[in-house]
């Protein structure tokens, strides 16, 4: 999925290849399970009062912090940028989820 939204997007995010694709998914997908949950819950306050919309922002920082550890060959060029990804990325995987629900 990040090499297709990088094509979108050629001069804000930027992923050198497939190869380094994959290496960001395993990372986002570490994070996700190691640090979203305590981040998940520190937030927990000010997440309750934007009615959950401050999950989003959440989603950014994730691909931030993959972007730091995968390094040059993925990266965002700007935090603005990332939350957007983080959003389509969102909406995409609930079109592929959707699609492929059992009836």
């Amino acid at each position: 999925m990040f090499v297709a939204l990088s094509g979108f997007f050629p001069a804000n995010f930027y992923v050198t290849s497939v190869g380094i694709a994959v290496i960001a998914a395993l990372v986002l997908a570490v994070l996700n399970w190691v640090v979203r949950p305590i981040i998940t819950i520190l937030s927990l306050p000010i997440n309750f009062l934007t009615l959950g919309l401050f999950s989003i922002v959440i989603n950014g920082l994730m691909l931030e912090m993959t972007s730091a550890i995968v390094g040059a060959g993925f990266r965002f060029s700007s935090f603005w940028m990332a939350m957007l990804v983080a959003i389509l990325m969102s909406l995409i995987s609930t079109i592929i989820a959707q699609y492929f629900r059992r009836p």
